[in-house]
């Protein structure tokens, strides 16, 4: 199998990849406690699996208030930026390449995650029918309902910008080869895509040329901060109904994202199949071909693949690269086992958040 097209190098933005495996970004919530700091541990997890063409971090809070579950890191402290330099630092001493994903919930947040008890934010003032993970003041902790929101007014909407801003500054700063904007699964900037959760009736709301207004404002502070459009790329999730999201038209919604994104000419459009995140998978084979045409750079597709579908993913044309998330938390030698053509180990479910080492860093290698 060592002619298989996921093997094949590929330029992506400003790196050259030797294969066009991608390890997708995974929440594991094993960020050291107190101040959700990046660790040691968090390191080795991320250099063993640096056989990938690119890893995409985990989700990371840009900011305090962008938090949504307990134990996920941050960098948006100067511990936190110092934490992973030790996990780029490992990545690029395994000869890997790594981006950050950029994250701000939103609304998928709760008064116990927040600065202060505040309400989390949100395009409109309504209440996610989804859950998060909490830890309470006594310790103990567990998943919770969202709180209630509150809208963003005009008024902080630039300072939201600047937070992804300073975010990319920081991932940078800390040794990162570029950013992932995530703008999918129902979070922050998905919810200002999505026709459902965005009720706003400023220049941020109503017509799909206002709700990917903010999108598009953060990919462009990421760029600007960044220098290189060729390091900053982008995740979305079309049809995606995860954390309580909905689009009454979302070819309309995507496809004007796309003809703005073709002109950013960033490193990469991440596709996330709705199937996983609670999306209705009915017609989205159809939109996805549209949007595939529609964009002029270089698709990462993601979703329960395996090594044949997801070659043939990329010999038909449908993607350039294909991202596997749950694969690479069982198979941290992944490109190993796609070329010896060998069997994937299976994941251990009651181990995939928090923790420590055990269901993390000792899942085993083909040379044991």
């Amino acid at each position: 199998m060592s002619d298989n097209t996921l093997l094949k190098p590929i330029r992506l933005g400003t790196l050259d990849l030797p294969n066009r495996v991608i390890m997708a970004p995974l929440t594991r919530q094993r960020a050291q406690q107190p101040g959700n700091i990046p660790h040691q541990l968090n390191a080795t997890y991320y250099a063993q699996r640096a056989n990938a063409g690119l890893i995409i971090s985990e989700a990371t809070q840009i900011c305090a208030e962008g938090q949504g579950y307990a134990w996920t890191p941050g960098v948006h402290s100067a511990e936190q930026i110092a934490g992973w330099k030790l996990t780029t630092d490992a990545v690029h001493k395994a000869g890997g390449r790594i981006f950050m994903q950029l994250w701000h919930v939103g609304r998928i947040s709760h008064t116990l995650l927040q600065p202060n008890g505040a309400a989390p934010v949100a395009p409109s003032a309504i209440q996610a029918k989804a859950e998060c993970y909490v830890q309470e003041a006594d310790g103990s902790h567990h998943k919770a309902p969202t709180s209630m929101p509150r809208a963003l007014p005009t008024e902080e909407l630039p300072g939201i910008v600047e937070a992804y801003a300073q975010g990319t500054r920081n991932a940078m700063e800390a040794g990162f080869d570029g950013v992932e904007v995530h703008a999918a699964n129902g979070y922050l900037l998905d919810q200002f895509l999505c026709s459902d959760s965005n009720q706003r009736t400023d220049n941020y709301g109503g017509s799909v040329e206002n709700r990917v207004r903010l999108v598009l404002e953060v990919v462009d502070a990421a760029v600007s901060t960044v220098g290189d459009s060729g390091r900053v790329g982008i995740r979305i999730s079309p049809m995606g109904t995860f954390n309580g999201v909905d689009d009454a038209n979302p070819l309309e919604t995507f496809s004007h994202l796309i003809k703005e994104l073709n002109s950013r000419q960033l490193a990469y459009l991440h596709v996330n199949k709705p199937d996983w995140v609670g999306g209705t998978y009915e017609g989205f084979d159809e939109l996805l071909q549209a949007l595939r045409e529609q964009y002029t750079g270089q698709l990462i597709l993601c979703g329960g693949m395996d090594a044949s579908s997801g070659a043939e993913a990329i010999d038909s044309g449908l993607a350039d690269v294909v991202a596997f998330g749950r694969p690479y938390i069982a198979n941290p030698d992944l490109v190993a086992r796609i070329q010896a053509g060998a069997e994937w180990n299976n994941i251990n479910p009651a181990t995939l958040y928090g923790g420590a080492e055990i269901g993390y860093t000792d899942y085993p290698t083909l040379n044991g």
